[in-house]
């Protein structure tokens, strides 16, 4: 009995054996690649810039001293710009010291000038009262209150308020002395005439009473006393001088605004008006005289 025969086999259509490393894939992509791709690159650069082959010490050493060199090259760059600042800066400051010298300078002339009037000031004084008469001794009589001015000038008339009385008030003007009662007070007048003065008047009376550098302005109750002697309102202020000017300045000066508060504030009634004649009398009881040499160094010693 003959057994029936077996196809042959066909070695072309079976799968191929695996290899004897398919076990090892990682050792062999490490084999395969033993230049890792990153690295390559760098050292791909290294190359281009002709530092591959130094070592890395020597590598921070080239970098710190490119640093030490930018950083010299700042310093002596700002040494460089304050060199060139230095002569401005002490320009400037020089002209700054010329500037004050010179002001300096002036200062002193002037002083030396005002000394030099204050002397010839003084000169001129003593001269004019060495002079017995004449132009000088009339001068002197007249700053003196002891001769009578007549000229252009100023009246000012001040008077109490409508129904003012003597009693008392409570308002401010009490509390700064006064009473609120609508009345002239003394300070009033001393006022009134210290803005004339400092406005330029040469000659001022009140009520007929010359006044001087020795006048006092006081009060005694309710009355006015000008050199000890009561007064009674309306009070008619007289001053001479540039009528135009004198009374402008004073309505123009504190002690002017003064006035015009009183009126608006407590109904004091004044009025100011410019005459072409003021006559304002001479001063009672004044005797003028003139030092000598003698008496003035008794009264030093």
């Amino acid at each position: 009995m003959c057994g029936m025969s077996q196809p042959p086999h066909n070695r072309s259509s079976a799968t191929p054996p695996p290899r004897p490393d398919a076990s090892m894939s990682l050792l062999t992509h490490v084999m395969d690649h033993s230049l890792d791709e990153g690295y390559a690159e760098a050292s791909a650069r290294r190359a281009a810039d002709g530092t591959a082959g130094l070592p890395r010490s020597l590598r921070a050493k080239l970098g710190l001293a490119a640093g030490l060199v930018i950083a010299a090259m700042v310093v002596t760059l700002g040494a460089a710009q304050a060199r060139i600042a230095a002569p401005v800066l002490a320009k400037e400051r020089q002209e700054l010291i010329d500037r004050v010298e010179r002001a300096d300078g002036r200062a002193d002339t002037l002083e030396k000038d005002i000394e030099r009037l204050r002397t010839e000031v003084e000169d001129r004084q003593n001269e004019a009262l060495k002079q017995h008469g004449g132009d000088q001794g009339r001068l002197v009589a007249l700053l003196a209150g002891a001769t009578e001015v007549h000229g252009p000038g100023v009246r000012l008339t001040v008077d109490d308020a409508k129904g003012a009385s003597s009693g008392g008030g409570g308002g401010p003007r009490e509390s700064a002395g006064f009473s609120n009662t609508g009345r002239v007070r003394d300070r009033d007048m001393q006022r009134v005439v210290n803005g004339l003065w400092q406005a330029g008047a040469e000659a001022v009376s009140i009520n007929g009473q010359r006044l001087t550098e020795l006048s006092a302005i006081r009060a005694a109750g309710d009355a006015i006393l000008v050199d000890n002697k009561p007064l009674v309102p309306p009070y008619e202020v007289l001053a001479v001088g540039d009528k135009k000017r004198l009374g402008t300045t004073f309505q123009d000066s504190v002690d002017g605004q003064y006035l015009h508060v009183l009126q608006e504030s407590y109904g004091i009634r004044y009025t100011l008006s410019a005459l072409d004649e003021v006559k304002v009398p001479a001063a009672s009881s004044l005797t003028v005289r003139t030092a000598t040499a003698a008496e003035a160094k008794k009264g030093a010693s």
